[in-house]
C-alpha cells in the first residue's frame, strides 16, 4: 500500500511540474522549452490572411529554436511551403529555400519569395495573386532531424454565383464545370466559399458541383421544393457522385477584375454577333459572366438593361432594387439564353487594362 501511495503521489507531481511547460497570455500557447521537448517551433500569427484577385499577401509564418540543440549557425535550415488540397493526401508544392538555393514550383514560378524580415521569419510573399491561389498553405520548416509546420488560410474577396450553360439545368458533369467557370472568368467554388455568400443571403434552389466533388446548395428560405418548408436554412450536402458521369449544376467564385465593365451605348439592339463585334469595334471585348458579377457585387454596378454576355445568356445587374428592374432584392437578373439571332438586346463590355 505504502509503494502505491508513494507511485501516486509522485505521478501527482510530474504532472504538476509538467503542466507549467505550457502558459496561455493573449490566446496564444507559449511553449516552454523542456528537457526533452521540441527543439523548433513553428508558428503562424494569423490563421487566415485576406486579398483579392492582382493583389499581393504576406502569408505570416516564424520559427523558433532551441539554440543549445543547434548552435548558433542557420545554413542547415530549410523552408518549405505547400498548397494543401482537398485530398489531404497530397500537396502542391510551392516554394522551398535552403540557404543560397531558391526553388519555386507551376503558377508561383516568379510571384513568390520569403518575406525575409528576421533571423527566424519564414513568411511567404505571393505577388499578383490568381482565383486559383484561394485556400490552404503549409509552413515547413526542418534543421537536421528536428521539423515542425504551421497552416495559413488564404481568402478572397470574391462573390459566389450559380451557373448552367444554355444546354440547361443539371448538364454539367465535374470536369465540365470546373472549364464552365474558367470559361467565365471564375474558378469552382469550395465550400467554405459557398458558406460564406450562404451566410450572406445566396440563395439557390439547384444543386451544383464544389472544389471538392461534393454537389451542394444554399437555402435561406426553406420551402417545398428545396428540401421541405420545415427544414432549416443552411448548404444542402447532396454527397459525392461520379466526376464523369453526374450531371448537376456548378456555383462559381470570381474576384476582382483589372479593367473595366461597362453597358455598351449603341444606337440600336443587337444580335448575338452583333454584339460581340460591337466591343470589339470599341476596344474590348463581349463581358462575361463572372465579369458581370464582379462588378455588381464588388464595385456597386447598376444598370437596367438587359444585354447580351459572352456565354449567349442575356442579364442584367441591379444594386438598387426598384420597380420595373428588381422590385425585391438586389441581384444579377437573368433573363435567358434568347436565340443569338434576336435583335432584342444590347451588350455589356470588358475593356482589361494592360
Amino acid at each position: 500500500m505504502k509503494s502505491l501511495l508513494l507511485l501516486v503521489l509522485i505521478s501527482i507531481c510530474w504532472a504538476d511540474h509538467h503542466s507549467n511547460n505550457y502558459t496561455v497570455d493573449h490566446d496564444r500557447v507559449i511553449h516552454i522549452q523542456a528537457e526533452n521537448g521540441p527543439r523548433l517551433l513553428v508558428e503562424a500569427e494569423q490563421a487566415k490572411v485576406f486579398s483579392r484577385r492582382g493583389g499581393n499577401v504576406t502569408l505570416p509564418c516564424k520559427f523558433y529554436r532551441d539554440p543549445t540543440a543547434f548552435g548558433s549557425g542557420t545554413h542547415k535550415i530549410r523552408i518549405k511551403w505547400t498548397k494543401l488540397t482537398s485530398d489531404y493526401l497530397k500537396e502542391v508544392d510551392v516554394f522551398v529555400s535552403m540557404g543560397y538555393h531558391k526553388k519555386t514550383y507551376g503558377g508561383y514560378h516568379g510571384r513568390v519569395f520569403l518575406k525575409g524580415g528576421s533571423d527566424n521569419d519564414a513568411s511567404l510573399v505571393i505577388t499578383d495573386l490568381t482565383l486559383e491561389d484561394y485556400g490552404r498553405y503549409k509552413c515547413e520548416v526542418i534543421e537536421g532531424l528536428e521539423d515542425d509546420t504551421a497552416v495559413v488560410a488564404l481568402d478572397l474577396q470574391g462573390v459566389v454565383f450559380p451557373y448552367f450553360p444554355r444546354l440547361g439545368r443539371y448538364n454539367l458533369n465535374f470536369h465540365e464545370a470546373q472549364q464552365a467557370c474558367l470559361d467565365q472568368d471564375a474558378v469552382i467554388a469550395s465550400f467554405d466559399q459557398l458558406y460564406d455568400a450562404w451566410r450572406s443571403g445566396l440563395d439557390w434552389c439547384n444543386a451544383g458541383w464544389l472544389s471538392d466533388g461534393s454537389v451542394q446548395y444554399p437555402i435561406t428560405k426553406p420551402r417545398e421544393p428545396c428540401g421541405g418548408q420545415n427544414t432549416v436554412p443552411g448548404v444542402r450536402n447532396y454527397g459525392f457522385w461520379d466526376k464523369d458521369k453526374s450531371r448537376y449544376d456548378v456555383f462559381c467564385f470570381t474576384s476582382n477584375f483589372n479593367g473595366r465593365f461597362y453597358y455598351l451605348i449603341h444606337p440600336t439592339k443587337l444580335t448575338y454577333d452583333e454584339a460581340v463585334q460591337a466591343c470589339l469595334n470599341d476596344g474590348a471585348q463581349i463581358a462575361k459572366v463572372g465579369q458581370i458579377f464582379a462588378a455588381w457585387k464588388l464595385l456597386g454596378y447598376d444598370r437596367c438593361d438587359a444585354g447580351w454576355l459572352a456565354d449567349g445568356s442575356v442579364r442584367y445587374p441591379i444594386s438598387r432594387p426598384r420597380r420595373r428592374c428588381s422590385p425585391s432584392e438586389a441581384a444579377v437578373r437573368f433573363v435567358g439564353f434568347p436565340d443569338k439571332k434576336h435583335k432584342l438586346y444590347g451588350v455589356y463590355c470588358f475593356r482589361a487594362y494592360n
